[in-house]
C-alpha cells in the first residue's frame, strides 16, 4: 500500500526519478490532448452535428453555466482555464477504474501545482479586469491595516485548496487498499464506486472554489469599502 503515487518509482538515475505521479500525469495530458483533437477536428455550425459534437456542446455549456453561477459575468473568457482544471481533476479521478492506475491528484506535489495555478490566475484575471491599481487596492479594504491579513488569507486559501484535494483522494485510496486486504470481493467494489463519486465531487469543488476566488478578484464592488457599498444605493434613491 502506497500513501502517494510519488512512492512508486519506475526509473531512477541518481537524484532524477520517474515516479507514478509523473507517468500518469503525462498519460492524462496525452489522453486529453488526443481526445480534444479527435472531437474537435470535424466541428460544424450546422444544426445536425455529430454525437461527439453534441456531447461536447453540452459539456461546454454546462461548465459555462456553472462558472456564471459563481458571479463571473463573461464565463467564456474563463472556460479555458477553469474548464481545463475541471476536466483534468475529474478524469484523473475517474481513471481509477483501471487496474494499476494511481491518480496524480493523490500526490501533494500535483495538488500544490494545481493550487498554484489558481493562485497565479486570480491576480491575472483580477488585474485584467480592474487594472493593477484597482486590483491591489482591494487588499487595502476596508482599511490599510487589513493588508497583511488579506495577503495571509490569499496564501492560506491556496494551501487549503491543495490539502483538501490531496487529503480526500489519498484517504479514499487508502480505504480501498485496506478493504482489499480485509475482504477482497465485496467491499472494494462498493468503495470503488463511492471513490469515483467522491473523486467527481472533489473535482467539482476544486473547480467551484477556483471560480469563486476569480469572481471575488474580478468583482468591481470588491474594490469598494463596506460603507461605500451601503451608501451607494442610498445616494441613488435620494437623487
Amino acid at each position: 500500500m502506497h500513501l502517494s503515487p510519488d512512492d512508486i518509482v519506475f526509473w531512477q538515475y541518481d537524484f532524477v526519478k520517474l515516479n507514478a505521479t509523473i507517468v500518469f500525469t503525462w498519460c492524462l495530458i496525452l489522453v486529453l490532448t488526443a481526445g480534444s483533437r479527435l472531437i474537435t477536428r470535424r466541428l460544424t455550425d450546422e444544426i445536425q452535428g455529430s454525437r461527439w459534437q453534441n456531447a461536447l456542446e453540452i459539456i461546454v455549456l454546462g461548465i459555462e453555466k456553472q462558472i456564471a453561477s459563481t458571479g463571473l459575468c463573461n464565463p467564456r473568457q474563463y472556460i479555458v482555464f477553469l474548464g481545463t482544471l475541471l476536466l483534468f481533476v475529474g478524469i484523473a479521478n475517474l481513471f481509477t477504474i483501471f487496474p494499476g492506475y494511481e491518480p496524480p491528484t493523490g500526490s501533494l506535489s500535483t495538488t500544490i501545482a494545481l493550487a498554484l495555478c489558481v493562485f497565479v490566475a486570480v491576480p491575472y484575471f483580477g488585474i485584467k479586469q480592474k487594472g493593477i491599481k484597482g486590483y491591489f487596492a482591494s487588499y487595502l479594504q476596508p482599511t490599510v491595516l487589513m493588508l497583511p491579513f488579506n495577503m495571509i488569507g490569499e496564501l492560506s486559501r491556496t494551501f487549503a485548496l491543495a490539502i483538501r484535494l490531496f487529503g480526500n483522494i489519498m484517504s479514499g485510496s487508502m480505504i480501498i487498499a485496506i478493504l482489499l486486504l480485509i475482504s477482497p470481493l465485496l467491499f472494494p467494489i462498493v468503495m470503488t464506486v463511492l471513490g469515483l463519486l467522491t473523486g467527481m465531487v472533489q473535482a467539482y469543488i476544486f473547480f467551484i472554489l477556483a471560480s469563486v476566488y476569480i469572481a471575488a478578484a474580478t468583482s468591481v464592488s470588491a474594490a469598494k469599502s463596506p460603507l461605500q457599498r451601503i451608501n451607494g444605493p442610498a445616494n441613488k434613491q435620494r437623487n
